[in-house]
């Protein structure tokens, strides 16, 4: 393992070895961040479920009160009417015919939320552009609510996009990777996008999942040290211990 920089070892020696409160973490997140810029504050969560079986998936999408702190950029799959709705509500960039499909293909990817209007689908997958959006959580997933069936749908997806909508997958091994803002965000903004993380991943429980659902959870600035949060306060904000 590459040894890690006196940086990071100085802020890593204010992390004890222990489980902090939700408002605890954060804090600490923010102090514990010492690159030179702004860098964002993740929540890490240990899954209890098994991601090779179909109904144990965790797929939704949150929307946090307090956005990502940086500029969303938003590209929307859509032709004839809907492009020009899209366009209108704000989009950034409209796919709308072969060319454009083609040169995203070729790379250009210069947008952070793919939305789609349903009738284009087709044409994404005769792209191949599943095989560069997937790999990039780029591709536009009806699950995720990216995937809109009409064009009157459009104003609200983009400004949800804009405004801080988030979507979480669990991976392979089980967990999840979320971003909820950046270390410039007053503590109290970060606790609250928090908060709103940790409701939607436990309404987002697969059914048929016994015991404890969430297992582990620990935040961090990017390329900062990982801090421990206890568990249980993360599920019950409003409940004292």
């Amino acid at each position: 393992m590459a040894k890690k920089g006196k940086k990071y070892q100085a802020v890593a020696a204010k992390v004890a070895d222990k489980d902090y409160s939700p408002e605890e973490a954060l804090s600490l997140a923010k102090e514990t961040a010492y690159t030179k810029f702004d860098p964002t504050v993740e929540v890490h969560i240990r899954l209890n479920v098994d991601p090779r079986k179909a109904d144990e998936q965790v797929r939704d999408v949150v929307i946090l009160p307090h956005g990502l702190g940086k500029t969303i950029r938003v590209l929307v799959f859509a032709q004839g009417e809907a492009a020009k709705v899209a366009r209108e509500a704000g989009a950034d960039a409209v796919a709308d015919d072969d060319e454009s499909l083609k040169k995203i293909a070729n790379g250009w990817l210069d947008f952070d939320v793919a939305l789609s209007m349903q009738e284009m689908m087709g044409n994404l997958g005769k792209s191949g552009l599943a095989r560069v959006l997937g790999p990039r959580g780029l591709m536009p997933n009806p699950k995720g609510g990216t995937v809109l069936a009409a064009a009157e749908d459009l104003p609200r997806a983009i400004q949800e996009a804009k405004a801080g909508r988030v979507e979480f997958r669990v991976d392979s091994t089980g967990n999840l990777h979320v971003p909820i803002g950046k270390a410039s965000f007053e503590a109290e903004k970060l606790h609250d996008n928090f908060k709103a993380l940790l409701e939607a991943v436990l309404k987002a429980r697969p059914s048929g999942v016994k015991g404890a659902f969430v297992r582990r959870v620990a935040v961090n600035a990017t390329m900062g040290p990982s801090i421990k949060v206890d568990t249980y306060q993360a599920q019950n904000p409003n409940v004292a211990v």
